[in-house]
Order: structure tokens, then C-alpha cells, then sequence
């Protein structure tokens, strides 16, 4: 295949993905994401928008200075605060690339932007520029591209190339694209503009009308050759076209696109694992690729059909993306050199005190689970690191009665700020009382607003991951725990939630002015 048969896949989990409301992550669980990703072969990693928060200029840095095989993305305004702070995080790159962008629709330069057509384009060409003059990789975005006047669009695009951008994204933002509209937007533009040949070209689709991955796959059967996307289609709102669907239609249909990609596919159901479990944000069974029924054959028809040929009812195995991959690794004998081996190959890198209490854990984990699989690796990472960092509340004990005919109870005792303080209350169930023993210290004032249980692995041994989503003044935000008791496991997620109410929330990239 010639070079320009290869899509280049672009991850937006970190930044896009993060947007999700409660979705947020600390820097270490970016770059835990981060080493999946690399992992996987993604060629470009949105690690995030280094001027919304210092933390977040923190995390776009940490990814910048450890990831070395894929090009590591920050996104900027067009404005020169922005572009500066991107190129400073980014300056330990092997990679590093500086993603600008502006709206270019009717209604978002009338109403937000408040400016007119040719000051957009000189805005942009000025950004673009200062970009070039920090980094020799630059994107350009024409934000809400789905909705732009295609004349407008081809006179952007051609100053931006002229300016030195060398990817330019044209991305449906609101989810408003129809696939064959879409794909002659990117035919017309390839067509029309005279130096299109000079940059590649990238979609960018939302999942509002649920044709995200559909719009995308329709953009590169017109030529585009970047595809931007976040593992389990995380994002705002309805979320973005879901990076394993991309590539599996891609590897799976290659008959009919003609293209293919560098992903090594084995590692997609341990990276969407991971970022599930990081984030909060359960799969739903009947995901495509990744959800637990994916590769699930219950009518009789389809199991008699599989035992005899598996392609009469699977367009793909299940082992190309990784399932029936992660047998058990761990047991109760293992030492401490496996253990760390085996976090190196899922992408964990422990060192120091962090490794000794993952140790420790596994240890008491391995004491009540006969097998550990690699998603209880995951979770008890995650749940080992949040309790090593700095919180405001941490659970000291729980006891719980729960009979029937009787009132549930909770009696707990919480750790704030070092200070240790008591509470009990009862519930319509333990996990209520827990909650409401919770409050009795804390008095957050926030809502619940989800309350989740999944098991990690199978079994009735399995650990129960829990997430809770909590709201408080407008601001979400998710917290997970993971136990092999669900009601620890619940009020560990939300401690969780309530310490990271504690953190200010940052700045949303695409709003103007921050």
C-alpha cells in the first residue's frame, strides 16, 4: 500500500474524552491512558489544553516528556497565550504537535466569536504562523465546520496551508453532518482548494445523531486521511466517533475502504478497559467491539453456525482486539518481580512507595480472589494510587447491618484532614446508610446523581466497581471505587467524588475569552 493509504489515527480521550461531564483526570491517570495509547500505535495523542489550568498544563507536560512513540498533542486557541503555553508543555516532546483552532460557521462567529469573515481569517493565519514559529507540526481546526459555508471554508483553509499548517481538520462539532453531505464537503474541499495537496486532511465527528464513526468512515472513502476519535467514543454530550469501531471497519471492510491503519488491535479492550475504569464511565454490554456481549451468540442458530464456522456469525475474532487474551496472571504465590512485570506490560511504571502498597494490595486482594485478572490489576492500581494521594476525606472502617425485616445501618468512621470522626445512620439499604453516615460528616450539599455497579471480572468473587456521580452548583463530577465488598466499594467511590469536588474545575476549551 502506498503512504497514502494509511489513515492516521488521531486519540482525543484525553482532552475531547475528558470533557465529558465528571470525566475529569489527574495527570498520572492521563498518562496511564496515555501508555495504552502508545501502546495501541495511535499516531497523534490529544493529551490536553495546556493553558485551561495549571493542572492541566502539568498533565499535557507529563504525557509530553514520557511518550516517545507517538506524536503528543496539545490544543490552543488562535490566540498567542494560548499557543505559547501549548508549545511550553510540549517542549519535551519526541513529537509534539500544536493543535489551533476557530469557529468558522455563520452562527458561531455572529454569536460567540462576535467577529467578521475576514477578521477570522486573518486571526487564523496569524495563529497558524505563531504556531509554526514554536512548532514545526501544526493542525488547524475550523471549529464547527459541519455547519460552514463551503466558499468560507476554501478560502480559511487555503490560508492556513499558505501559513504553514500541515493537518487541517474539518470537524462536525454539533453532530449535525449526514454522511453523504459530509463526505462531498471533503470532496469539494480536496477539489477546490489549490494547495490542499500540501496537508492532510482530518475529520472530527461528533456522536449527537449517532453517526459519528459513519461520517467518519464516509470522510476517508473521500480522502481524508486523519481520523480524530477517543477510545469507547467517550466525549461531550453524545461523545465522538469511537476510535475501535474506526479502526476495526477499517481493518475489517479494508475490501471496500482500501486504507489501514498502524493500530495493533490485540490492545483495544485493555486500553477501553482502562478508560472506563478511570473515568467512570461504564460500556454498555451491547457496545460494538468492546462491550461484553460484542462477541455473545445466544440464539441457538448463531451458536450452531459459530461451532462450525466461526465467519458464518463473526466478521472478526475476538482475539484481534484482544478478548480471551487476559487469562489469569496472578495468584496468591506471586511475587513481587511478576507483579511489576506484569503492570509494565498493561503500561503501569511503579516505583518506589507507590509499588509497595500496589504490592501490599495485591497481596490482601490475592488473600479473597483466587484468580486476578488484568482488570482487577487496573482497578486496584487506580484505588492504590487515589488513596496515596493528598485527600480530604479517607474511610478508616465501615460496619454495616443489613437483615431482613429490620432497618439497614451503616456506622463508619471518616479520616478529615488527619482528624478522625464518627457517624451512623440507617437507609432503605446499606449502601444508602453508608452514603447517609457519609454526609453526616461531610454536609457536602451535593445530589447524587448515578449511581453505578459492574463487576470486573466474573465470578461472585469479583471485585465490584462503583461509580457515583455527584452535582453540586452546576459541576459534575464522577468518583469510582473498587472492593470485593460492593458497600466499601461504594463508599470509597464516593469519598472519591467528594474529594474531588475539592479540586477547582477548569476552563472549557471552547469557550472564548478565558
Amino acid at each position: 500500500m502506498s503512504s497514502n493509504d494509511r489513515v492516521i489515527i488521531f486519540d482525543t480521550t484525553l482532552r475531547d474524552g475528558e470533557q465529558s461531564p465528571g470525566a475529569s483526570m489527574t495527570g498520572e491517570e492521563k498518562l496511564r491512558i496515555a501508555r495504552a495509547l502508545e501502546r495501541l500505535k495511535v499516531d497523534v495523542i490529544e493529551a490536553g489544553f495546556a493553558i485551561a489550568s495549571p493542572g492541566d498544563f502539568a498533565a499535557v507536560k507529563l504525557v509530553a516528556d514520557n511518550i516517545k512513540d507517538s506524536t503528543v498533542c496539545s490544543l490552543a486557541r488562535a490566540v498567542d497565550a494560548d499557543i505559547e503555553r501549548a508549545a511550553e508543555a510540549l517542549a519535551g516532546a519526541n513529537s509534539g504537535r500544536i493543535h489551533t483552532f476557530i469557529a468558522t460557521s455563520p452562527i458561531h462567529m455572529q454569536y460567540k466569536l462576535r467577529m467578521q469573515p475576514d477578521q477570522v481569517v486573518e486571526q487564523a493565519v496569524k495563529a497558524v504562523k505563531k504556531a509554526r514559529s514554536l512548532c514545526a507540526d501544526v493542525e488547524f481546526s475550523c471549529e464547527d465546520a459541519g455547519r460552514s459555508e463551503i466558499d468560507f471554508l476554501c478560502r480559511i483553509i487555503e490560508a492556513a496551508i499558505d501559513a504553514g499548517a500541515r493537518t487541517i481538520n474539518i470537524p462536525d462539532t454539533v453532530g449535525y453532518a449526514i454522511p453523504h453531505q459530509y463526505a462531498d464537503t471533503i470532496r469539494q474541499l480536496l477539489e477546490r482548494i489549490p494547495n490542499a495537496d500540501k496537508a492532510v486532511f482530518s475529520v472530527h465527528c461528533h456522536n449527537d445523531l449517532g453517526l459519528a464513526v459513519a461520517n467518519s468512515l464516509a470522510a476517508v472513502v473521500a480522502g481524508a486521511r486523519q481520523v480524530e476519535c477517543t477510545i469507547n467514543g467517550l466525549g461531550e454530550r453524545a461523545g465522538n466517533a469511537a476510535l475501535e469501531e474506526i479502526v476495526m471497519a477499517i481493518k475489517t471492510r479494508q475490501d471496500l475502504l482500501g486504507v489501514h491503519t498502524r493500530i495493533e488491535t490485540e490492545h483495544i479492550l485493555a486500553a477501553s478497559r482502562l478508560v472506563s475504569g478511570i473515568t467512570g464511565f461504564p460500556v454498555q454490554p451491547n457496545k460494538a467491539i468492546v462491550g461484553a456481549n460484542a462477541f455473545a451468540h445466544e440464539s441457538g442458530i448463531h451458536q450452531d453456525g459459530v461451532l462450525k464456522h466461526r465467519e458464518t456469525y463473526e466478521i472478526m475474532s475476538a482475539q484481534s482486539v484482544g478478548w480471551n487474551a487476559n487469562k489469569m496472571v496472578m495468584g496468591k504465590h506471586s511475587g513481587r518481580a511478576a507483579f511489576r512485570s506484569r503492570l509494565e506490560e498493561l503500561g503501569i511504571l511503579l516505583e518506589g512507595e507507590e509499588l509497595n502498597a500496589a504490592f501490599a494490595r495485591f497481596k490482601e486482594l490475592a488473600d479473597k480472589k483466587h484468580e486476578i485478572f488484568d482488570e482487577d490489576l487496573q482497578a486496584l492500581v487506580s484505588d492504590t494510587l487515589a488513596d496515596e494521594a493528598p485527600e480530604h476525606f479517607k474511610l478508616a472502617s465501615l460496619e454495616v447491618a443489613s437483615k431482613t425485616g429490620t432497618t439497614p445501618e451503616a456506622k463508619l468512621v471518616l479520616s478529615v484532614d488527619g482528624a478522625e470522626r464518627s457517624a451512623e445512620a440507617e437507609g432503605s439499604g446499606p449502601v444508602d446508610a453508608t452514603f447517609k453516615a457519609i454526609e453526616a460528616i461531610a454536609s457536602s450539599g451535593a445530589t447524587l446523581q448515578l449511581y453505578s455497579v459492574n463487576a470486573i471480572t466474573q465470578g461472585t468473587d469479583s471485585q465490584g466497581e462503583v461509580t457515583v456521580r455527584l452535582e453540586k452548583g452546576g459541576r459534575i463530577v464522577n468518583g469510582n471505587g473498587a472492593d470485593t465488598d460492593i458497600v466499601v466499594a461504594s463508599a470509597k467511590a464516593y469519598l472519591n467524588a467528594l474529594n474531588l469536588m475539592q479540586v477547582g474545575a477548569k476552563a472549557h476549551p471552547q469557550v472564548e475569552g478565558v
